[in-house]
């Protein structure tokens, strides 16, 4: 199955790093969930996903394979050209950008908009840390924070938590005289930069995003599974959820669960399954897994996720690579376990071409009501 001529939605990717920025760090640094130098400047080079993506993009920038060899081309590029050719590899319609990871240093939306249209997603825990300093008490930095979310600012598409990296996805009631307490706590330490760690105060801010969501039908992002080691995996488990998706308040607010939650696939697919609210992406998960460990990602989400709700993204970051490897191999391994969902007599081969689309595109610009939000 070649899917190669459907345009893609990337669903949750964030910006490219500025390249004096980039410049700084071992390319390796964008191939690993991980911080440490001895990760990224040894082990993270022995990895079947920064192995397999050296030979990837070498081919397409017609140089040898390997790191010093694609440095140097990447440098005669430069990082227009560069991204435009990713871009165009990728075959991409659209991305929806989180511009709030190292958000000091990436380039802006209106960058990326050179190349592709964009949307925008508006990540909560910073959207508090900078309104935090600026309000002397809780009830001004409250009422700052709901402005700031109500009405959803233009181009803003969703919203995004990262409460599993932070304090974990156990997501529960907070009184707002608890989060009150807290706020003033942290004030009184006055740590710079501000870094918001405060389980009950994430999870009070968290619920009142999603009775704005609620409001707008617009979807929350939410980071589930792996990611680097500031996540403690314990915790990043979607069951962790159950009192979040059990209230009724928050019963229309889609909730995109990210990175296939792995390794936590299946988990993820059965709440997909169960609740109505539940989306799916598989970005990270792909490009960052080996082969079959990427096929075995989609295959694991597909045994009980009903296909109007699994979504494409890449969760590039940092560099343009990212946005072209997760667009190849997505497509790639989509259509092998389709396919092979054919053999299995699951689905027929005119149900597969329409599943192929409603994944790689239309599932996610029906979520986000694009073509028909006024912004």
């Amino acid at each position: 199955m070649n899917l190669a001529d459907i345009p893609l939605i990337d669903q949750h990717a964030h910006n490219v790093l500025r390249a004096e920025v980039f410049a700084q760090y071992p390319y390796a640094s964008a191939f690993t969930e991980g911080s440490d130098p001895e990760i990224i400047n040894y082990h993270a080079r022995h990895t079947f996903f920064y192995r397999r993506s050296l030979r990837e993009i070498a081919a397409l920038l017609n140089c040898e394979a390997e790191e010093a060899a694609i440095l140097a081309r990447r440098e005669s590029l430069g990082l227009e050209e560069l991204t435009q050719i990713y871009f165009r590899a990728a075959n991409l319609e659209a991305i929806y950008l989180d511009d709030g990871l190292q958000a000091e240093t990436i380039l802006p939306i209106s960058w990326h908009e050179r190349f592709i249209p964009v949307r925008r997603i508006l990540r909560l825990e910073l959207l508090a840390e900078q309104l935090i300093p600026q309000s002397e008490d809780f009830a001004t930095f409250l009422t700052r924070f709901n402005r700031e979310l109500d009405p959803p600012p233009f181009g803003v598409v969703a919203f995004k938590s990262i409460a599993c990296y932070r304090s974990g996805l156990d997501i529960q009631p907070v009184a707002e005289e608890v989060a009150a307490a807290q706020f003033a706590l942290l004030k009184q330490q006055q740590n710079q930069p501000l870094r918001l760690t405060d389980k009950f105060l994430i999870d009070f801010l968290l619920q009142q995003a999603l009775l704005v969501a609620a409001k707008y039908r617009l979807p929350v992002q939410l980071h589930t599974g792996y990611g680097d080691p500031d996540l403690d995996l314990r915790l990043a488990n979607p069951l962790n959820l159950r009192y979040l998706l059990e209230l009724p308040q928050f019963r229309h607010v889609p909730l995109v669960l990210l990175h296939a939650s792995y390794p936590y696939m299946q988990q993820a697919g059965y709440l997909a399954s169960v609740y109505p609210q539940v989306y799916l992406d598989f970005g990270l998960a792909v490009p960052f897994l080996s082969v079959s460990g990427m096929r075995e990602v989609i295959r694991q989400l597909l045994e009980l996720t009903p296909t109007t709700k699994l979504m494409y993204s890449s969760d590039a970051h940092s560099i343009p690579e990212l946005y072209y490897l997760g667009a190849k191999w997505g497509r790639q391994l989509l259509g092998e376990v389709l396919e092979q969902a054919i053999a299995d007599s699951d689905i027929t081969v005119a149900e597969a071409e329409a599943i192929t689309v409603a994944i790689l595109r239309e599932n996610a610009l029906v979520l986000y009501q694009i073509g028909t939000r006024n912004r």
